[in-house]
């Protein structure tokens, strides 16, 4: 990473000259400059970065929704084939992503919804993952509290609200910093199911401009490249706290 910074903020003649300098002997913010402005190549960076975040927040939002609904289910709920269920949920686990992505593929051309953010957000709406991890933190909460509040009068929905949803603030927030720095992260998927430049992701984006307008233009790309991986990094600094309090509560025996 140090590496990658550096080189953007050198220029192109620096960045492949056979003397190697881990600092630059030049700094310059031409190379940032020019992205946003667009001086040399035309680089939509102001939509990829909303189209990330907008991806990123949207899958995170309902992998959250499916996942804590389907741990509860699976935990604190009465429901039919639990044991099978909750196999089928670990047993995807074991399959490699890469197996389901032509079918996927297939079937949002079929529906087409290729170049739109459909396609971009419905493949993480639900993670056997995020299920399977909230399981573990939902089967340690007490049960007493859960029949506290349905004596009082709470109904399951009531439950899942008030008293369960609160408490899990810290394993929430894990698997969303997860899920979030996983979609902003994904390459592979929205290199191939959008071709339109302005539909494009900032990792797809990078990926278009290495392979085209930024080939020998090293620093621009270096730029380019730290732009995309910051936004994942200040999502991480600042659920830190969450995350550590989760990785805490988890090794704690009730």
């Amino acid at each position: 990473m140090l590496w990658m910074v550096s080189n953007s903020v050198k220029s192109d003649i620096e960045v492949i000259s056979p003397t190697f300098h881990l600092l630059p002997q030049e700094f310059t913010w031409e190379n940032y400059t020019s992205i946003f402005t667009g001086s040399d190549v035309e680089v939509p960076i102001f939509r990829w970065m909303f189209n990330s975040f907008f991806v990123g927040f949207a899958a995170t939002f309902l992998v959250i929704l499916v996942d804590t609904m389907a741990a509860y289910a699976l935990v604190k709920l009465d429901i039919y084939f639990k044991k099978t269920l909750f196999a089928l949920f670990v047993g995807s686990l074991m399959v490699p992503g890469i197996i389901s992505f032509l079918p996927q593929y297939l079937n949002f051309s079929n529906f087409n919804l290729i170049n739109t953010y459909y396609v971009l957000i419905l493949p993480y709406s639900g993670a056997a993952l995020g299920v399977f991890l909230l399981m573990q933190f939902f089967q340690s909460f007490p049960a007493e509290i859960i029949e506290a509040g349905r004596i009082d009068g709470a109904n399951k929905w009531k439950v899942f609200i008030s008293i369960l949803m609160p408490s899990s603030i810290s394993i929430v927030t894990t698997l969303a910093i997860f899920t979030f720095m996983g979609v902003f992260n994904d390459y592979v998927w929205p290199f191939f199911t959008v071709t339109d430049l302005n539909m494009r992701t900032m990792t797809a984006g990078v990926a278009v401009m290495a392979t085209g307008s930024f080939t020998q233009s090293y620093g621009k790309l270096m730029a380019l490249a730290t732009l995309s991986t910051l936004p994942t990094l200040l999502v991480f600094l600042i659920g830190q706290k969450q995350f550590v309090k989760s990785i805490t509560a988890s090794g704690v025996k009730q």
